[in-house]
């Protein structure tokens, strides 16, 4: 991934957008990543993964539910409270 500094971002964004159509671009600030600029295509690309993540995980916890896989939250403190040292 190609990377530049806000400031030269700021200066030259037509360029940023050009080059983010070819792939994410980095804009660090004060050495430090700070954003990503992608593509449209790309943008959408993502949020569609992620909806389809989620309507996954979703799916999983409604089989959990209907099987009885499930535990109270007390439960669940419980058993984490025993792993700790």
């Amino acid at each position: 991934m190609e990377s530049m500094n806000a400031s030269d971002a700021k200066r030259e964004f037509g360029e940023v957008l050009l080059k983010a159509q070819q792939g994410p671009v980095g804009i660090n600030k004060n050495g430090k990543p700070v954003a990503v600029v992608v593509s449209a295509t790309e943008y959408a690309l993502l949020e569609s993964m992620k909806e389809e993540q989620l309507k996954a995980l979703i799916q999983e916890g409604l089989k959990d539910l209907e099987s009885g896989n499930l535990s109270d939250g007390a439960t669940v403190i419980d058993s984490l409270r025993k792993r700790l040292p």
